[in-house]
């Protein structure tokens, strides 16, 4: 039996079957992929292919001995599904398609999920785009969000969406694309350096006091 997580996989309620869950950066996926997920799903006779609320794409019911070749069949990584690390970016499509989107979400997003998903951390971390106030990356119920107005990015921090919710409280306000990656480099080393195990960034936050976080991810 694999742990969560070991060859991408998670174990189903039936203490049998497995789902598995290609990584979509940004929920963007060519047809070529959406092919080979149909074909993988097909080939297996998977129960159930089930968009993700992180807008991933998850096939549902491998059996164990068929893990290994429905990801060479695939040919795609396995998405940051469980486990304490960064999750895959939740995002808006921002000012690229969105006639309402005032930042550019889906290329900060698309920086992020390259240079965090899947990086080990104390506790799991997710983190939400939002090219506009309408939030539809949910950025005040991530750990990071980021929401786009007209001078630039408004930083929140320590939402949670989980059994204990919360909103996210305003870090920072009007900054741009590069003091936005800076921020945030700078909360996710803090984070791994005095974070405990599976502590949200949220109860991080509670603990250490809101300014001292401040003063540590801000100067």
């Amino acid at each position: 039996m694999l742990k969560d997580g070991e060859k991408g996989a998670v174990m189903q309620r039936d203490k049998e079957n497995y789902a598995i869950v290609p990584h979509l950066p940004l929920g963007i996926i060519t047809p070529e992929q959406l092919r080979k997920i149909a074909d993988v799903a097909d080939k297996y006779q998977c129960a159930a292919i089930k968009v993700t609320s992180a807008a991933r794409i998850a096939i549902v019911g491998l059996k164990e001995d068929e893990i290994d070749q429905a990801w060479s069949d695939l040919g795609m990584s396995p998405g940051a599904a469980v486990g304490l690390c960064v999750r895959s970016i939740k995002t808006c499509p921002g000012n690229a398609l969105c006639r309402l989107g005032q930042q550019d979400s889906m290329g900060l997003a698309g920086e992020l999920d390259k240079t965090y998903h899947g990086r080990q951390l104390p506790g799991k971390l997710k983190m939400g785009v939002s090219g506009c106030p309408n939030q539809c990356g949910e950025s005040s119920v991530k750990d990071i969000g980021f929401v786009g107005k007209a001078k630039g990015w408004t930083i929140v921090v320590g939402g949670n969406a989980a059994s204990r919710p919360r909103l996210a409280e305003t870090l920072v306000e009007n900054v741009d694309d590069d003091k936005a990656r800076e921020i945030t480099a700078a909360i996710v080393d803090y984070f791994a350096r005095e974070g405990k195990k599976g502590e949200r960034i949220g109860r991080f936050m509670d603990r250490v006091g809101f300014t001292t976080f401040k003063q540590q991810v801000c100067g």
